[in-house]
């Protein structure tokens, strides 16, 4: 037995489509399709209901989950356990986060818990930071590649980890925040509502965190009077395409406050036009490495 093919039916359980699956274990659907097939024919039973929209397991496919779930997690902490006590005495703290996170939460954590008497960050820890897709970094987190996982938590984005085997932390309350470039006497180039021609709309990239949860807001609260001129999937991008002035973007206020209270920005609409969401941290409920312990109570005293 491959554990990959485990690890496939656990993808496959969590995103319910054997597209997104197949995307996310880096594999043609085809491939990914014969890979399930053949676990099937391993375990000696149909495994997935695939008539039905999104995909289910069957009651057989549901007993194999929950024995791939604890294989994979037990070697994969097994491997971790090895591994560290070969290298620098489990010193290193890996965390996962995406791009927009590391550079604005994530170091603003660390830097309050780095600069705190007594440190657990001080001395021989190493932090290694891996930005990837919040799927991607929730696998790398099942398979202990990561110890810990800093995402957003929203209804548009919950993380699929299961809470009998993980724990998290709420760091931060954040939100996405409308905001324009302002003009010489400190007002905004562009407007929201009451414009004379269409408002330029910065959007993100098809598929990011922030994406999602923009477009769960515009459902819920349309928009008019706004076309989308740009799309990028870097938030970094994002805000410097507002900065010169190209149109709105909703970017999270951690990022623009510096730059609104400097009036170099200015937040447009009400607090309607606002996304509030959550920063977590997960890390496993079992025992973990010295320094990942000492970092999440650290955590925990400092919020």
């Amino acid at each position: 037995m491959d554990l990959k093919l485990f690890e496939d039916l656990i993808a496959l359980a969590r995103t319910q489509s054997f597209v997104r699956a197949a995307e996310m274990r880096h594999v043609t659907h085809p491939a990914f399709g014969r890979r399930i097939r053949a676990l099937e024919v391993w375990a000696g039973a149909p495994l997935v209901e695939r008539n039905r929209t999104p995909v289910q397991l069957t009651p057989e496919g549901e007993v194999m989950l929950k024995t791939a779930e604890r294989t994979v997690e037990s070697v994969a902490n097994a491997r971790s356990q090895i591994q560290r006590h070969g290298t620098n005495q489990g010193m290193s703290l890996r965390i996962g986060t995406g791009r927009t996170l590391a550079r604005t939460l994530v170091a603003d954590w660390l830097a309050r818990i780095t600069h705190m008497p007594r440190s657990p960050l001080r001395g021989k820890a190493q932090i290694d930071i891996i930005t990837g897709a919040t799927s991607d970094l929730a696998a790398m987190l099942e398979q202990s590649k990561v110890d810990m996982l800093c995402c957003y938590e929203h209804r548009a984005l919950s993380v699929p980890l299961n809470g009998h085997r993980y724990r998290h932390l709420t760091l931060s309350t954040e939100k996405l925040v409308p905001v324009s470039v302002a003009d010489a006497q400190g007002k905004p180039r562009y407007s929201l509502i009451g414009a004379s021609q269409a408002t330029p709309l910065i959007a993100y990239g098809i598929g990011l965190s922030m994406e999602r949860l923009l477009s769960e807001h515009f459902e819920r609260n349309p928009l008019a009077g706004m076309n989308v001129f740009l799309r990028c999937d870097s938030a970094d991008a994002v805000y410097e395409f507002v900065k010169k002035g190209l149109g709105v973007a909703w970017l999270p206020w951690s990022m623009v406050a510096a730059d609104c209270q400097r009036r170099n920005m200015v937040v447009l609409g009400g607090r309607s036009d606002e996304v509030p969401f959550e920063v977590r941290l997960y890390r496993p409920r079992a025992r973990q490495a010295d320094v990942v312990e000492a970092v999440w109570a650290a955590t925990e005293f400092a919020r």
